[in-house]
């Protein structure tokens, strides 16, 4: 569905995968394993484009449901695939996935994004805590944030990550300040549905609840 001009989630897939649809196609996060063509269908049929078209995949964190695709993703499109230096090693297999989380099939990351890149368009912001190189994207001429797990939004509340798939729950209080600090709109979540149109305003809330 889309869900403002050119921004794109496609449905049916745990852990949101979004697609902005410009004259160079970007896919945010890839979903659970087995949903690669369900983005793949996305693009060819919704959005009667090439496969092709994708340039780049960037992850928000390695976590299986948002890495879990990659690697098909990368082989049929042969995009780019940008993720944070603080995760990358697990997408790559250098790192095993932590107990409790199952295994991907493994790509070696591209681009290695720190606080403050730009890629695609988008600002790469680092947002540790859920894990060690969890990122949001934040595009602010459009006012939109791709928040990734560091907040999501479910039955009417903004809320963070669940502690026990989180590395450090001090650390994610701190990001979530930081992302209270941007302004825009829209937030894309990796988890829930979107929040608008004051979205910023709501996180704000969020976050001074936690303090």
């Amino acid at each position: 569905m889309e869900i403002v001009r050119g921004v794109h989630q496609v449905d049916g897939i745990i852990g949101n995968s979004y697609i902005i649809n410009g004259k160079k196609m970007v896919v945010i996060d890839t979903g659970l394993p087995g949903n690669s063509r369900k983005i793949i269908n996305y693009i060819r049929v919704a959005l009667k484009r090439s496969p092709n078209d994708v340039t780049t995949i960037i992850l928000t964190h390695y976590h299986e449901d948002h890495s879990g695709n990659v690697y098909e993703l990368k082989n049929l499109t042969g995009a780019i695939v940008a993720i944070h230096t603080g995760d990358a090693d697990y997408v790559s297999g250098k790192k095993e996935m932590p107990e409790g989380h199952s295994p991907i099939q493994h790509v070696t990351p591209d681009t290695l994004l720190q606080d403050g890149d730009k890629i695609a368009g988008l600002t790469c912001v680092h947002c540790p805590g859920h894990t060690a190189g969890s990122i949001a994207l934040y595009d602010p001429n459009r006012r939109i944030l791709f928040s990734g797990d560091t907040l999501g939004y479910d039955e009417g509340k903004v809320r963070g990550p669940r502690e026990e798939f989180s590395d450090d729950m001090g650390q994610v209080k701190r990001s979530i300040q930081i992302l209270s600090g941007l302004d825009y709109d829209l937030m894309l979540p990796g988890h829930g549905s979107s929040l608008k149109p004051d979205a910023a305003v709501r996180v704000g809330e969020f976050s001074q609840s936690l303090q």
